[in-house]
């Protein structure tokens, strides 16, 4: 697990750097930055008490956060996977016959490309408001589809039913997609424009699908399918 996260912010870094030359040599070519000086104070040894208040204020803005906006998209996500109640006599699970079932396979044909499933595509849609929305809304939904025993081992469960290449391909999507709201809403405020937001977000997202679908083309290629 720490050499997968790793690679990930490793590959995540490169990208970004990558990303950043051709913008810079395709968009900004003839663009000369004006000399940037920032005046840096003394290094200092941190204080206790500094560091304790800069950890409460982080805890408390990461807490604040789980309180409102993953609690709300986690309560959002257990009402699309619950209702509408199977019929009598149903044999399929009930979840196969709710909202949130309607919905992704209604986004699965888009994403199926790049080997998701329809329950991958629910999560994705709570995870743009944050990306770790995504991993408890896999959770609850394939947990309501298994039981008790699918919420217990939702780890063995995930492994049963999705290939190397189809894992793969979620995580280099993670590395790309823009899976926070507020990051958009911070590009928002910071350059006064909806124009640069929404460039953002749609290049972002192309690009996680290219990166994701040759990810799991060569993935299956290499018999990782």
């Amino acid at each position: 697990q720490g050499l997968v996260m790793f690679g990930l912010y490793t590959a995540g870094i490169v990208s970004a750097l990558g990303v950043s030359f051709l913008v810079k040599f395709f968009m900004w070519r003839d663009y000369q930055p004006a000399p940037f000086m920032l005046e840096l104070p003394d290094y200092k040894m941190p204080r206790l008490r500094s560091i304790g208040i800069g950890v409460y204020t982080r805890a408390k803005m990461f807490l604040q956060r789980a309180g409102t906006t993953i609690f709300s998209m986690m309560v959002l996500i257990w009402f699309l996977a619950s209702f509408p109640r199977p019929p009598a006599g149903a044999t399929e699970p009930a979840i196969n016959f709710s909202l949130a079932s309607i919905i992704g396979h209604a986004i699965e044909p888009v994403l199926a490309p790049l080997g998701f499933n329809w329950q991958i595509a629910v999560a994705l849609i709570p995870g743009m408001a944050a990306r770790e929305v995504a991993v408890a809304a896999l959770g609850t939904v394939y947990a309501i589809e298994g039981g008790k025993e699918a919420a217990d081992q939702i780890g063995q469960v995930l492994a049963s039913k999705w290939s190397l290449a189809t894992a793969l391909s979620l995580l280099v999507w993670y590395i790309f997609a823009p899976q926070c709201a507020s990051t958009l809403a911070v590009i928002r405020r910071e350059t006064g424009s909806w124009h640069w937001m929404a460039v953002t977000f749609l290049y972002m997202f192309a690009l996680a699908y290219v990166a994701s679908l040759f990810t799991y083309n060569i993935a299956v290629a290499l018999g990782a399918g």
